[in-house]
């Protein structure tokens, strides 16, 4: 990878969230190409080796559900998968550069697995992968339930674990000039392994999706 992520591709999202139409999609989608979607590729390949299989996502929104009907989405994103469903992600928007990690999408297997695990085994290993990531920059999110999982006990010490469905984190970086450089790599490769810990207790927590 020569180069990394170019001013003009958080640019390029600048000007499309002032004006989201076909018309300025044809006039410019060699910019896309160019500043967006190459340096995000090149950026994937070259996470790969230790990440597992990327996927970049495609730039148009499904809008036959949405009462938005822009036709073009506001960033460009990237999956890496790992076990079960779960993976890395990273992301270009006008905000700037994501990245993030967890357990997205759950299934009811999955959620039932997780609740056993902690009621069973206790949550020192998942709270040990999450304990260094706030300090590193990193938000907690996820699916919760409003109230605690039935059957659970309000005093429960994992309660607050117990509510997830999902649990991924996240940190985002402003555009500034080092994302143009090789030192984008890194940054993105140090941020992935920071999140590995907490991926792999996960995965191996929730199991198969089936």
């Amino acid at each position: 990878m020569s180069t990394g992520i170019p001013a003009e591709a958080f640019e390029f999202y600048d000007h499309l969230g002032a004006e989201n139409t076909r018309d300025f999609w044809s006039a410019h989608k060699t910019e896309y190409e160019q500043f967006v979607r190459q340096p995000l590729q090149e950026l994937a390949d070259a996470l790969e080796p230790d990440f597992g299989p990327a996927h970049l996502y495609r730039p148009y929104r499904d809008v036959r559900f949405s009462k938005d009907k822009t036709p073009y989405k506001d960033h460009q994103g990237c999956v890496f998968e790992a076990e079960n469903g779960l993976g890395w992600y990273m992301q270009i928007s006008a905000k700037g550069l994501m990245v993030a990690g967890g357990w997205y999408q759950s299934t009811p297997a999955q959620v039932k697995r997780y609740r056993e695990h902690l009621l069973e085994a206790g949550a020192d290993a998942l709270r040990a992968a999450l304990k260094p990531l706030p300090r590193a920059g990193f938000e907690v999110g996820g699916t919760t339930l409003k109230t605690r999982p039935r059957g659970v006990d309000e005093d429960n010490p994992d309660v607050d674990l117990l509510r997830h469905r999902t649990m991924h984190v996240t940190k985002m970086w402003e555009p500034v000039a080092w994302m143009g450089t090789k030192r984008v790599r890194t940054s993105v490769h140090g941020a992935f392994e920071k999140m590995r810990p907490l991926i792999v207790t996960l995965a191996d927590i929730v199991g198969p999706p089936e």
